[in-house]
């Protein structure tokens, strides 16, 4: 059980950017299959025959952001909470099955969806489903068990959160990246409103968003849809319907302001900078140039021959790591930015003018065709053996579906990332980059007194 942290902290800049420029690339080489259940619930198969194993995951449209005022950490104390017992299935049982029979199981909670999963052998799917499928709508809870798993969430937080300066930061600076849309709270939820959570709130809440047509099944493995359908309807179809969900979400208005949130810890070994602007997502904004700030992303910081760690890494020297990250598939606002890791003895001064300088190049001059045409081969190369990656297709489809996509747009990526040329990103970084208002963190060692 674990919170997905958000892919906009720094910290997360380079699994980010493999994910999200894989993902969607991903999902065409793997050829999905899909159909939906009478009662709303979707079902995606990702047939890899390679081995007897698949990996079976139930994503929930609801995540963090979907927490009502004041109730911040209720998705994720819940997604601790399914692992607790069923009508059916007393506590610890389902765990204890998935081990016996050779699998391993988790779950994750991030902004915009929950989800669930164990893998196993194949000869086993079938009672990963039918107990699955039991938690859906049969999880039993009460204030004895809630009590010592929300002392584990808070310890969570206070090892993940309260002992570690780059999560501190990351958290503070969420909080000052968005004024009023939901991602501005933590996904572990503020300490205070933790302890809060009852029983009657949780229960509530899973009553609410815990039913199939508000969620989607995704085997990946070896497995077919002929062979995956009748299971699927024998045991998730026979779950009635619950209400249709609107994730009615609050709008962010426009910021009047540049902020600087600046961190310093005595447990900080290597300081940081970057800087973060918000950006159009594929179901956010304008969401048409958003191939484009992926290329974008890929030319200023995707790996050694991006600009910022040539100029800033191979030839000013001045920094140990440098790069940017964007990520479109949020349902609400993304977030395009830069990171750099200074070497010991730079100061953040100059370390801030040499990255801004870059930026400012390909906002003044734009970029060559050569770069784009290499950004893209890069792209689609990572998505190639992304491939070999088991597991890899069935995270991508769950967090796309569940985040406002179709299977038809996530197959489409190759071709709107195939389109994007030098004028596209000029016109991308410009709309994004210029004229607009930023937050720009710094992580500071703070000597001991």
């Amino acid at each position: 059980m674990n919170i997905f942290a958000p892919k906009r902290f720094v910290w997360l800049a380079v699994l980010a950017l493999f994910v999200l420029s894989s993902a969607p690339a991903a999902a065409q080489i793997f050829n999905p299959e899909t159909f939906t259940l009478k009662n709303g619930m979707q079902v995606v198969v990702i047939s890899n025959h390679r081995a007897p194993v698949v990996q079976h995951m139930v994503w929930y449209k609801v995540g963090s952001a979907d927490e009502a005022p004041g109730e911040s950490g209720i998705a994720h104390l819940l997604e601790h909470l399914m692992f607790k017992g069923t009508k059916n299935f007393g506590p610890g049982e389902f765990s204890g099955a998935v081990a016996r029979n050779g699998g391993r199981e988790n779950a994750f909670t991030s902004f915009d969806y929950t989800a669930y999963f164990q893998t196993i052998a194949k000869d086993r799917l079938e009672m990963v489903m039918r107990m699955e499928a039991d938690r859906m709508t049969n999880l039993l809870i009460n204030a004895d068990q809630v009590a010592p798993e929300r002392d584990v969430v808070l310890e969570e937080r206070r090892s993940r959160v309260d002992n570690e300066p780059g999560a501190q930061l990351s958290e503070q600076v969420g909080a000052a990246m968005y004024l009023n849309y939901p991602y501005r709270r933590p996904i572990i939820g503020w300490e205070h409103e933790i302890r809060a959570l009852d029983v009657d709130r949780i229960l509530a809440f899973y009553k609410k968003y815990y039913a199939p047509n508000n969620a989607i099944l995704v085997v990946e493995g070896d497995v077919t849809v002929d062979e995956l359908r009748p299971l699927a309807e024998k045991y998730y179809g026979a779950i009635p319907r619950g209400p249709d969900i609107e994730r009615a979400r609050t709008t962010e208005p426009p910021a009047r302001a540049d902020r600087r949130v600046v961190l310093a810890h005595e447990r900080v070994t290597q300081s940081s900078w970057s800087r973060r602007y918000l950006a159009p997502s594929d179901h956010y904004g304008k969401s048409e140039i958003t191939p484009a700030l992926q290329v974008l992303a890929e030319i200023l910081g995707g790996g050694p021959s991006s600009r910022l760690h040539t100029k800033l890494v191979l030839e000013d020297k001045i920094a140990l790591a440098a790069g940017a990250f964007y990520g479109p598939d949020d349902l609400g606002p993304s977030v395009f930015g830069f990171y750099v890791s200074p070497k010991p003895g730079v100061d953040m001064t100059s370390i801030e003018a040499a990255a801004m300088n870059e930026v400012t190049r390909v906002l003044n001059d734009g970029v060559t065709d050569a770069e784009v045409a290499q950004a893209i081969e890069r792209m689609r190369d990572t998505a190639v053996f992304a491939r070999d990656n088991f597991g890899t297709a069935s995270r991508v489809f769950g967090s796309a579906l569940t985040s406002g996509s179709t299977v038809e747009f996530v197959e489409g990526w190759l071709d709107r990332i195939g389109a994007v040329d030098a004028a596209a990103v000029k016109a991308a970084g410009e709309y994004v980059l210029k004229g607009t208002h930023h937050v720009t963190a710094e992580l500071l060692n703070k000597p001991q007194s």
